[in-house]
């Protein structure tokens, strides 16, 4: 899908959420939806299975978000899925949450923890990730099981691995 393509798709999704009030929500939403369907392969191949028809489709995003999501966060997933872009869905979220950042003047670090992280901790790694990148960051944080320890953190593209794996390779090619 061309970047023109991602880019329309992601500005029609902002101006839509900006008239309700409910950009930062519908980013949010969208953004976790993306992270589950990008770690599910089953998930994945459903809602790009062009044999399936559109409304068994609808029927698993109405599963999987149900109450967990706003009406207009379903119906953008609805919409995106039933226009044959399920795939696309994680670059047209990306460009999406990057365009509700710019508008609060910020860039976007998506972090991966391997435990949920409080408010306090999330604008401590947010303070960290723009002392390092000289940008005001707004951490998105994913809960990821195979971090193991620490975190990762990438802002556009850069980034930042500060996991106990990294570390561990670190020290092995240090002993090599």
């Amino acid at each position: 899908m061309s970047s023109d393509l991602i880019r329309g798709y992601a500005s029609a999704i902002f101006a839509i959420a900006g008239a309700e009030g409910s950009i930062d929500r519908v980013s949010d939403e969208l953004f976790h939806f993306a992270k589950a369907l990008e770690r599910s392969h089953e998930l994945r191949s459903a809602l790009g299975d062009i044999a399936l028809p559109a409304e068994r489709k609808q029927a698993v995003v109405n599963e999987l978000l149900g109450d967990r999501a706003s009406e207009l966060t379903l119906h953008v997933v609805d919409f995106v899925v039933a226009q044959g872009r399920a795939r696309e869905l994680d670059a047209i979220v990306e460009e999406l949450a990057a365009l509700a950042a710019a508008r609060r003047d910020k860039v976007l670090a998506e972090v991966r923890s391997a435990i949920p992280l409080d408010e306090e901790q999330r604008e401590r790694i947010g303070e960290a990730l723009s002392r390092a990148t000289g940008k005001t960051v707004e951490a998105k944080v994913i809960v990821d099981p195979t971090v193991v320890g620490g975190i990762y953190a990438r802002v556009g593209d850069q980034v930042i691995d500060a996991t106990v794996r990294k570390r561990l390779q670190d020290l092995k090619e240090a002993l090599d």
